[in-house]
């Protein structure tokens, strides 16, 4: 019983913390930007959000948090296109940061809402059976119906783009990473978009009763990253992969900015080994 108090504390506190932490860049409205070829940034400061453009309709990835909508509206509108062509909703995972706001997107576009299989079930009840948050009301969000579940290594086409959907659980059960290619100035690049890798504070790595693979889930997720081939860096956040400078540079240096396999390396290994060093602690 105090095992369970203590994760329920820990799980609030949390909460807590991150959302007083990061309220002001999560709310923090952020330059809409062409990333490469018919990929485009529309996130706030703190929340990454991504744009792909096809002729027939668009997909957004990630709806933040409610309030990020008409943010993340307002970015699609400045970029020359419309909101309401969206036609497909995609989440990184089932936290609130990143699918607070997908009920009102679906509701305001009538985009189709696919998430990966794992993650759907808290989607849907809107955070409240999710392994960590599950008694941090702070943490719920409205709950928005799944029109797809998602396996490891489906793929979500529209107009000609294809994104494929790679399961690097961990962080949720359903963490997903998403991988596309983009076409600029007549090369082609592979784009990767981490979903996430980090154990936030607080998480359980041995002896889950409620997630009991959740270490084995990291280490295949970074075997997962590790395998894939990457051009174009992005992820969940932004400061996973640098945006604040590297859209100061944009400007002058163009879409090589966002071209950096290294940086990608060296983002996975740092992470993994922030993961093996904090389950080693655990173990002990």
């Amino acid at each position: 019983m105090l095992n369970i108090a203590i994760r329920c504390l820990l799980a609030a506190v949390f909460a807590a913390g991150a959302a007083a932490q990061n309220a002001k860049s999560w709310s923090e409205p952020f330059p809409p930007h062409r990333i490469a070829g018919n990929l485009y940034y529309v996130g706030t400061r703190g929340l990454a959000s991504y744009l792909i453009t096809t002729p027939e309709g668009h997909i957004l990835i990630n709806s933040g948090l409610e309030s990020s909508v008409p943010l993340i509206e307002s970015s699609i509108t400045q970029l020359g296109f419309r909101f309401a062509d969206v036609r497909i909703l995609l989440i990184s995972h089932a936290h609130w940061d990143h699918n607070a706001g997908s009920a009102l997107v679906k509701q305001r576009t009538g985009a189709r809402y696919e998430v990966m299989e794992p993650d759907v079930a808290v989607t849907e009840d809107g955070g409240r059976s999710d392994f960590f948050y599950r008694n941090s009301p702070r943490s719920f969000y409205p709950p928005a119906k799944v029109d797809r579940a998602l396996q490891d290594g489906d793929q979500v086409k529209l107009g000609g783009t294809v994104l494929t959907a790679h399961l690097t659980p961990g962080h949720t059960k359903g963490c997903t990473t998403w991988t596309m290619q983009v076409t600029e100035a007549g090369r082609t690049y592979d784009a990767v978009i981490v979903g996430s890798v980090n154990v936030n504070a607080g998480f359980q790595l041995v002896r889950n009763s409620l997630y009991p693979g959740i270490a084995q889930d990291f280490q295949r997720t970074f075997a997962t990253l590790k395998a894939l081939h990457c051009d174009i860096f992005l992820g969940a956040h932004g400061d996973y992969y640098g945006l604040e400078g590297k859209f100061a540079r944009l400007p002058a240096q163009g879409v090589k900015v966002f071209i950096d396999p290294a940086g990608y390396s060296k983002y996975v290994t740092e992470r993994e080994q922030s993961f093996l060093h904090e389950w080693q602690r655990q173990k002990r």
